[in-house]
């Protein structure tokens, strides 16, 4: 599979009228951490929240009258049904989504709202790939792959162009890899504009694949289930097509973060960048923030997407949080007599930590019987805080399990 720079021109000259020019912004907070320049392209806030309508896009614009007149068919947990189905219907195409049953209620929602018919088959993405396979055959729709199809892999390429526009003597690029459409678009603009640039790669350390494979190791035998808050870029099997064709030619490093990584760096875009990204698009920040990379003086970070449900948003505020020492679970054993839960209680006041839940346990096992477990939820400014604060319930005669 071939993708050229004129390829990647020409698919921006075809959708650039029909989407967002996302902004790039540098982060002041985020280039003090890292002691470097660091931009973020915020392609969470590009039409339905990702990336994805930009190759989505093209592709469709690049069907004859009859194949537009046949439909397409898509097959997705997320993003790219939302990017196909909006492209569809602003190019006056029928569309069709196949989505697991498992899929976000939100997201399955969006995706009719944009236009779709959105057929529900299958437990996992796979068994949904397959339907829509199925029906590309039986009805004559045209399948809209999510990265293994070179107008797709060009419209994603167009971020290139747009970020090397803005910040011409960039020194690398930090891209989340999935399937590798993104990536492998992205690296063919820059590598043909401005070949010292670096383009590196990351990956949630819960679906590996590509990783592996850049780094020469053996792959594991992929999970049924995965549980990753990047859902977005938690494809099981890496493509060879993808990894022979770009990735191996064009990307100069990849990498893995941890979910409690993402939460981090999502955190810290709320707070600092004041924007919502979802997992996925947390994943760059998060390799930037945790692991030690060779970037130059320039790093443009891409923040691919911001569509996640709200009820997992909380959690991941609190998984952050507490990675960052804002907030604390702390359990603490003391005598079960009057005036202990006083002393525990102004042992946190006394070093200004705000008690948010409080829970007495008298009988969990491994407790005596003139004992009982407080477990406190406090609010903390830093991990040396509350270290400070366990020494200081400690010395009020707690035993801190």
């Amino acid at each position: 599979m071939k993708v050229s720079l004129e390829d990647i021109r020409k698919a921006y000259e075809t959708i650039r009228q029909q989407i967002k020019l996302t902004e790039i912004d540098q982060s002041i907070s985020a280039s003090k951490l890292v002691g470097r320049e660091v931009y973020f392209k915020f392609e969470n806030q590009q039409l339905t929240g990702s990336f994805k309508i930009r190759g989505a896009l093209n592709k469709i614009s690049s069907l004859s009258k009859e194949e537009k007149a046949r439909g397409v068919v898509a097959s997705s947990a997320g993003n790219h049904a939302q990017g196909v189905a909006l492209s569809a219907t602003r190019s006056g195409v029928k569309s069709v989504v196949v989505m697991p049953t498992t899929a976000a209620l939100i997201k399955v929602q969006a995706t009719k709202d944009y236009g779709a018919e959105v057929i529900l088959h299958g437990q996992i993405y796979d068994e949904a790939y397959e339907h829509a396979r199925a029906l590309e055959k039986q009805h004559g729709y045209t399948f809209v792959h999510p990265y293994e199809d070179p107008f797709v892999i060009a419209g994603q390429g167009t971020i290139g162009l747009e970020v090397l526009e803005k910040i011409p003597d960039l020194d690398a690029i930090i891209v989340p890899i999935g399937g590798g459409g993104l990536i492998s678009g992205i690296a063919t603009a820059i590598k043909a504009i401005r070949p010292q640039c670096k383009v590196i790669g990351v990956q949630s350390d819960q679906t590996p694949g590509m990783e592996r494979l850049f780094h020469h190791q053996t792959l594991s035998e992929p999970v049924k289930r995965i549980t990753t808050i990047a859902d977005g870029i938690a494809v099981k099997k890496p493509s060879p097509v993808m990894f022979d064709s770009f990735i191996s030619k064009l990307v100069d490093e990849v990498v893995t973060v941890t979910d409690e990584e993402i939460a981090e760096a999502m955190v810290f875009l709320l707070e600092r960048a004041k924007t919502v990204t979802e997992g996925s698009g947390a994943a760059g920040l998060a390799a930037l923030l945790s692991r030690q990379l060779d970037l130059g003086k320039k790093v443009c970070v891409l923040l691919c997407g911001g569509n996640i449900d709200l009820n997992i948003m909380a959690k991941v505020i609190d998984k952050g949080l507490i990675r960052k020492g804002r907030l604390a679970e702390l359990s603490v054993v003391v005598g079960d007599f009057p005036g202990n839960l006083s002393r525990m209680t102004q042992a946190i006041a006394e070093l200004c930590g705000n008690i948010l839940e409080v829970h007495h346990d008298r009988v969990s096992k491994g407790l005596y019987l003139r004992e009982t477990k407080i477990d406190f939820i406090l609010e903390t400014t830093s991990e040396e805080h509350v270290q400070k604060i366990r020494e200081s319930l400690i010395k009020a005669g707690g035993r801190i399990l």
